[in-house]
């Protein structure tokens, strides 16, 4: 069973935190499902993840095409990823369900610290997830850097 980790972004966008997360898990040999809430946040960060960390490209697509399976890093609204992700990102306020951290080695759930409706929604997520029985980790970049706060 994989864990589900929150991160509280206050200080970085979400596509620098997933542009850094996503490279460990490539890196990892680990293939990525992106789940965001609307078929407009997949553009908008297919176009955001085109300038990886340090620069670097990270292989990825937007769902929708004839590559789909192949991507390793898949952006979609849909719940099902067909390219076999061992790993979850929930980004833009994009919905998880507890169960899904069983299907996956991890699941991030990013959302904006400066966002008020973003920081309850995923207060929400949060009690469900520790509710289910599930592992989770809050993580918050308030210092300057990404700490542990909180584990169930």
């Amino acid at each position: 069973m994989g864990a589900v980790l929150f991160y509280h972004l206050t200080r970085d966008p979400a596509p620098v935190t997933m542009g850094v997360l996503l490279e460990k898990s490539l890196g990892a040999g680990w293939r990525v499902g992106v789940r965001v809430k609307t078929a407009e946040q997949a553009a908008a960060f297919d176009q955001a993840l085109w300038k990886g960390p340090n620069d670097r490209f990270l292989p990825h697509g937007a769902a929708g095409g004839d590559m789909d399976a192949d991507q390793p890093i898949l952006i979609s609204p849909e719940a099902e990823f067909p390219n076999n992700p061992a790993c979850l990102m929930i980004v833009g306020g994009a919905d998880v369900d507890p169960a899904e951290a069983e299907a996956y080695e991890r699941v991030w759930v990013l959302f904006d610290g400066n966002d008020g409706d973003a920081v309850a929604f995923a207060r929400q997520q949060w009690s469900a997830v520790k509710s289910a029985g599930v592992k989770a980790q809050y993580w918050s970049e308030d210092s300057g850097r990404w700490e542990k706060k909180a584990e169930t």
